[in-house]
């Protein structure tokens, strides 16, 4: 699902790249980065296992250009290509724009594709979305490699509707930009499907604030990310009297300070009562012990913020 910030005249998108365990995923990335100017990129987040597996996803923001005075913002995560972490992969394609299904082009591999590619179509399913409906590119991975599939043969297993696809060798970086440049701009044409989108967008919202657009096949749904204030509760008749009575918890004005019998401020002050009957005490805010680094003093050293870590040492029994 597409954001817009009316701020800062952003829209971000997600870009899932998907896969089998090692055809090139966290790869693609990798290179991505290694390719983009600084100014275009952020620092990417990768989370691997010793074997250098992506266990989580990678997240690589993206500026690749504008709609209609809008910079677009492509964020770019890849899935585990293990099966036993479906549900982090379910996870990760929760409000995808668009996806890159990467396949290994080895003859060994030809099972783990069609499993992964089936597992995608099942987690797009129960998200309510169809991947025939969505921007979707295949990139067909480790060309250089020995016994591979042809693209012909590839494509008979892997493309019945003839979508975009790539030959790569992605450690070299072949085919990898251009793979990604297809499916951002296929994004953005399924973004102006709808004529006036952002101009509709826009009238709903008053450009005011973050709000996330989904394209339907009805049109353009514009939700607010940040929930709205709660309207107040219309005025209602009192009901009827009951014959048990609760104490109200509702806040009561606080009766007035004790006068204080020492020169100094007094160490506690005396508040509301209690729907107990027992006083309650509350010592002054300027008295409130304070953890850490005072506020009114930004001239503090941050050294005392340290803490020494000394290692343990066990008690002789």
């Amino acid at each position: 699902m597409s954001s817009i910030n009316f701020a800062t005249h952003e829209i971000s998108c997600k870009v899932v790249y998907y896969g089998p365990g090692l055809s090139g995923k966290t790869t693609n990335l990798q290179v991505i980065h290694q390719k983009m100017p600084q100014d275009k990129r952020t620092d990417m987040v990768s989370l691997a296992t010793e074997g250098d597996r992506t266990l989580f996803f990678d997240f690589l923001p993206l500026n690749l250009g504008d709609i209609k005075g809008f910079k677009t913002r492509f964020q770019l995560y890849t899935v585990p290509g293990q099966v036993y972490y479906n549900s982090t992969r379910k996870l990760v394609l929760r409000g995808v724009d668009g996806i890159v299904f990467v396949a290994d082009s080895q003859r060994s591999r030809q099972a783990e594709n069609l499993e992964s590619l089936q597992n995608l179509r099942q987690n797009l399913q129960d998200y309510g979305m169809d991947l025939d409906d969505m921007p979707f590119v295949l990139q067909y991975n480790k060309r250089d490699m020995d016994n591979v599939f042809t693209l012909d043969e590839m494509n008979a297993e892997l493309n019945p509707r003839n979508i975009p696809f790539f030959p790569a060798t992605a450690h070299n970086g072949k085919g990898v930009v251009t793979t990604l440049k297809t499916i951002a701009m296929l994004v953005i044409e399924k973004f102006n499907v709808k004529q006036g989108a952002l101009r509709k967008a826009a009238e709903n919202v008053n450009n005011t604030g973050v709000h996330n657009v989904s394209l339907t096949k009805d049109g353009v749904s514009v939700q607010n990310s940040k929930p709205a204030a709660a309207a107040p509760a219309a005025a209602e008749p009192a009901p009827a009297a009951s014959p048990f009575r609760m104490p109200s918890f509702a806040a009561k004005p606080q009766a007035p300070a004790a006068p204080s019998t020492g020169s100094g401020p007094s160490l506690f002050q005396k508040v509301a009562p209690s729907p107990f009957g027992r006083p309650r005490v509350q010592p002054p805010v300027s008295r409130m012990p304070t953890f850490g680094r005072e506020l009114n003093n930004p001239n503090q050293d941050s050294s005392d913020d340290d803490i020494e870590l000394r290692p343990y040492v066990p008690k002789k029994k």
